[in-house]
């Protein structure tokens, strides 16, 4: 890890840069297959699992043997801990329940709003280099409790034409029957789309690699709504002269572990603290299944040293992190201070491991500096807010005039004459 000590604030902007890639190739053939996928559906998806996960498959839906043969195959333990995690994920997104208000803005003028669950969601599964699992409650705890009517599961299979166990359990217990197995950018188009098989979707949710990023992106154009714009996973760490540097180090190196392309970033008042940190992480990472990833994400990686908590955590801020671990002694304090962040840990405590599986919160957050614009996944993220308004008598006689005045200054004559047919409609009524 780079280290940087005491920038200057003009640098900022260069210091909070995430790795580029370049990605001009990528999206021309993101682009290509969502053609195809579009024009000749399930053959496509099929023709693309063969290339890309090197499997042939003779249907793309998971039959309900191979759910009931995924729930026997995983370990009671493992059960267990998704029926814990689901437990916690349905109890904090349960409480995100909208209760709209009727308001009265003026006499006669009644105004209020309705959640109404989005009808049709795709989710999306990863299932490359770590099988995601904790992902399929993440997403569709909330759209089950959303009441949303159709959810469409998409994650790849393997070259043996399975999808991993763990997945098809954890869809199980959080309610989902509806899974194909359909991977990468073949999956993103087959849900905006819909192919023979895989139903069109309106929104789709889920992480994924550069390609399945880029496939969200060009589809949310003109087809099908997305949660958010989102690219590798990152972490940042604040921490001072009284955090533990064996868990700061464990921190970075779980995020490390993601894939080459994620991104940790640690933000400490004390010079020592990162010393500590970075001989902690040369200690563990040897003993990581994943080292030679974590090495490389590292690489890409910084620390940074401040002069004092208020610095620490305006860098923080500017960097937006999707995850923020907040690992100092007054972590209550800095917390009212933070403003751009995914999801915020509070304490040593409180690892990014514990959102990311079983504390309750969402781990779909975004990425690449996108926190100071967009939130992660909640009850909210499905569903759609509709408006409501009601008109008395009283209430035409209230904003009537309001309405014709502004109409007319505008120069639109005929919402003018909407308001101005009923006004006369009124009064002639009121002349009897």
């Amino acid at each position: 890890m780079k280290i940087y000590r005491y920038p200057a604030r003009e640098t900022w902007k260069e210091l909070v840069e995430r790795p580029q890639l370049d990605v001009s190739q990528l999206n021309a053939t993101v682009a290509n297959v969502l053609t195809d996928i579009k024009e000749n559906g399930d053959n496509a998806v099929k023709k693309y699992e063969e290339l890309f996960d090197h499997v042939t498959l003779s249907t793309l839906a998971v039959s309900d043997e191979e759910i009931e043969d995924a729930m026997m195959n995983v370990s009671n333990e493992l059960i267990s801990a998704l029926k814990l995690a689901h437990h916690n994920i349905k109890t904090f997104h349960e409480a995100q329940r909208y209760e709209g208000i009727r308001v009265e803005t003026c006499a006669g003028v009644t105004c209020w709003q309705r959640s109404v669950p989005i009808e049709k969601v795709g989710l999306y599964i990863p299932g490359g280099t770590a099988p995601l699992f904790s992902t399929v409650l993440m997403l569709a705890t909330p759209a089950k409790i959303a009441g949303c009517g159709e959810i469409v599961l998409c994650t790849p299979p393997n070259r043996e034409g399975k999808v991993n166990p763990a997945i098809l359990a954890a869809a199980h217990i959080a309610g989902v029957s509806k899974i194909y197995k359909a991977g990468g950018v073949q999956a993103i188009g087959a849900m905006a789309y819909g192919t023979e098989s895989i139903p069109k979707v309106y929104k789709i949710f889920g992480p994924g690699n550069q390609y399945v990023m880029a496939a969200k992106q060009q589809v949310s154009l003109h087809d099908v709504a997305i949660d958010m714009p989102a690219g590798p996973s990152e972490v940042c760490v604040i921490a001072d002269e009284t955090s533990r540097a064996d868990f700061v180090a464990a921190d970075l190196l779980s995020q490390a572990e993601h894939g080459i392309d994620s991104q940790v970033f640690l933000i400490s008042t004390s010079e020592q603290m990162i010393e500590a940190v970075k001989g902690e992480i040369d200690r563990q990472l040897q003993l990581l299944p994943r080292k030679e990833m974590a090495a490389k994400t590292l690489e890409n990686s910084k620390m940074v040293l401040v002069a004092d908590k208020q610095e620490a955590i305006e860098l923080s801020n500017a960097y937006a992190p999707e995850h923020l671990i907040i690992a100092t002694s007054d972590y209550e304090e800095m917390a009212q201070r933070v403003v751009n962040a995914g999801s915020v840990f509070l304490g040593k405590y409180a690892c990014e491991s514990a959102g990311d599986y079983a504390s309750g919160t969402n781990h779909t957050l975004p990425t690449h500096g996108y926190a100071t614009a967009y939130s992660g996944v909640n009850l909210d993220s499905y569903h759609r807010i509709i408006t409501f308004q009601h008109l008395s008598e009283e209430g035409i006689r209230s904003i009537g005039r309001t309405v014709e005045v502004m109409a007319e200054n505008e120069q639109l004559i005929a919402h003018k004459n909407a308001m101005t047919l009923r006004i006369n409609d009124i009064n002639k009524e009121s002349s009897l």
